[in-house]
Formats: structure tokens, sequence, C-alpha cells
């Protein structure tokens, strides 16, 4: 099997311990290192760690958003995609044993000068609200699927948090029969 390349094991690298670690926690040293790329070779491809937040924000989202694109194609009501969501959600933390939403986790943990980091943030929370309003204006209005789309965020966001602090999954399924309520069903 071919070893990736400097990019991309950078990349990896600085997402295990961004996720991981926190960002104020990772070095550009220690991605360096535990990457095994030479310092030059990793400024060829990015000229700073905000640089490789980016980057890695950007590949978090394509992966996450595409699994949950999948989770939720398995069923074809509105409303049972938006409750597939939050299965979802359920599961990824599990899998992630409750380690939290890198989005969230990032924002916590972050210089305020890092705008570019904090922009990446609200596009994929942004995204994952139009997914959201997408499915339910096959149900609803605009106008109704926009409001229900934007609780149902604040429900799933607030659920994602809750269960990392207490590395269980009842926030997600309360915040489901809460989503539940909301559509009526």
């Amino acid at each position: 099997m071919k070893k990736p390349g400097v990019k991309d094991r950078i990349i990896e690298t600085a997402s295990r311990l961004f996720y991981l670690n926190g960002y104020n926690q990772t070095g550009i040293n220690q991605i360096i290192d535990e990457a095994g790329v030479a310092k030059a070779s990793m400024y060829q491809h990015f000229r700073s760690k905000e640089e490789i937040a980016v980057s890695y924000l950007e590949r978090r989202h394509r992966l996450w958003t595409d699994s949950l694109m999948k989770r939720i194609s398995a069923v074809d009501a509105p409303q049972d995609k938006i409750m597939a969501t939050f299965d979802y959600l359920e599961q990824w933390l599990k899998e992630v044993d409750y380690r939290g939403c890198g989005w969230q986790n990032i924002i916590t943990d972050l210089p305020v000068d890092q705008t570019r980091i904090r922009e990446q943030a609200v596009f994929h929370k942004n995204e994952v609200k139009e997914v959201i309003i997408d499915i339910l204006q096959q149900a609803y209005t605009t106008e109704k699927a926009t409001v229900l789309g934007k609780q149902l965020m604040v429900l799933m966001e607030g659920a994602i948090i809750l269960s990392q602090i207490q590395k269980n999954p009842w926030p997600i399924q309360s915040a489901k029969e809460a989503g539940a309520s909301l559509l009526e069903i």
C-alpha cells in the first residue's frame, strides 16, 4: 500500500491531534514530528497552523456530511430523515467515545485572531442547518421549514455538547424526542 503524501500525512496527523488534544494544545513541531515530515516540507504545503486547521475542518466537513447524507438517504419521509439525523448523531458520538463535535471543540479553544477557522466552523454548521431545512421543505412551507430547522439545529447542537459532557447518549435521545414533538410525529 502506498504511503500517503506529505500534505495528507500532515492533515491526518493534525486532524487526530486537534480533535483529541485541542487546537491550542497542539503545536506545529508535534504535528511535524508525528507526521514524520520535515519542517520545510510542511511549509511548502501550509503557511501556518491556522491553514492546517482549515484543511482539517474542510476534510472533516466532507467526511462527516457524506456520512450523514448516507444515513438519512436510507429513509424516505422527511420526518423520518430528521429522526435518522438524531440516530446518526447518537451512533457517531458513541464511535468517538463522546469526544464531541470537532467544530464545537475547536471554537472553544480558538484564539480571537483565527478568523478562517471560525469561518469554516460557521460554514459547516450553516450547511448542516440547510440540509435540515431542505429536508423539512418537503413537508412544510419554506417559512415553517426554516423555523423548525433552526429549532432542530439548536436541539442537536445542545445535545452534542451535553452528550460530550455526560459521556452518555441520553441528551441525543431526549433531543430526538423533543424534535419529534416539534414535528408533531
